[in-house]
């Protein structure tokens, strides 16, 4: 048994749906959840620079907080940091795109899966990548949606509005004829009833936040490194930005377990807090 927590990262709130499923699926383990909402979005900036604030943030979580294993809950920093990621720290490190592609091709029948995810993950071809490199055995056909995260971060998952995008944005896909659509962003599950209006009932939606907790599963199960049972469990949540603009998000994102934030900082002056966000 290993009672260390696992650390989980994302530029802001997308990840709060990793860390979501993990505490329903792993009800023993401690989650240490960092928000880099100083520096959010990564989607914009350059690569290296991505790469730079993962390793900033794996290191932290490794060495402060003593993580047993990390969840790069960030498709921008997955498809630019994972693998320098993995060679760089002696935890098990792992992403959010594989475990979402595999169950994708499992799901698909007629070998046709639709991946949505933000302009940086799509124009990366972090996926189309990842898939040659699984062998999926599916043709896989990547749309960004530009639009969907600020929907869901002002509450809007089901308005008039986001409807009418999401009918031009998947379009493409619908032209394709894909029985089966990854939510290759971790705000994307929020979504999910509009989305699936959209694309129709015979179009099976997967979800990378819940493919990604089974895999953290299946990795303690064979390595270990699973917690003690029934063990009294406090999950930690922190932000390099505004903790007021963090917590009040995060709560309607996450659920009760987030009803406060620490502060982490990682070079930068201390954020003001704003009244206008």
């Amino acid at each position: 048994m290993d009672d260390r927590p696992i650390g989980v990262f994302d530029s802001g709130f997308g990840g709060l749906t990793v860390a979501r499923a993990l505490i329903d699926l792993l009800p023993s383990e401690q989650v240490v959840y960092i928000g880099d909402t100083a520096r959010y979005p990564y989607g914009p900036r350059p690569a290296d620079e991505v790469r730079d604030f993962s390793r900033e943030i794996v290191a932290r979580l490794v060495d402060v907080d003593e993580v047993k294993m990390v969840v790069v809950a960030c498709n921008t920093a997955a498809s630019v940091a994972l693998d320098e990621l993995r060679a760089l720290f002696a935890v098990p490190v792992i992403g959010v795109i594989e475990p979402g592609l595999r169950a994708a091709a499992r799901a698909t029948r007629n070998g046709r899966v639709g991946v949505i995810g933000t302009v940086g993950t799509v124009a990366s071809g972090a996926y189309t990548r990842a898939a040659g490199r699984l062998r999926v055995g599916a043709e896989v056909t990547c749309a960004a949606c530009p639009g969907f995260v600020e929907f869901v971060e002002r509450g809007e998952t089901s308005s008039d509005q986001v409807h009418v995008l999401a009918e031009r944005l998947l379009s493409p896909l619908r032209v394709e004829g894909i029985d089966t659509l990854l939510l290759g962003c971790t705000h994307y599950p929020f979504l999910a009833r509009t989305i699936a209006d959209v694309m129709g009932r015979d179009v099976v939606l997967v979800s990378s936040a819940d493919e990604t907790a089974f895999d953290v599963r299946l990795i303690l199960e064979s390595t270990g490194l699973g917690a003690s049972p029934g063990r009294p469990i406090g999950h930690r949540f922190l932000s390099s930005g505004d903790l007021g603009w963090f917590v009040d998000m995060g709560r309607r994102l996450l659920g009760p377990e987030l009803d406060h934030a620490e502060r982490v900082s990682f070079g930068l002056p201390e954020p003001r807090p704003s009244a206008n966000r």
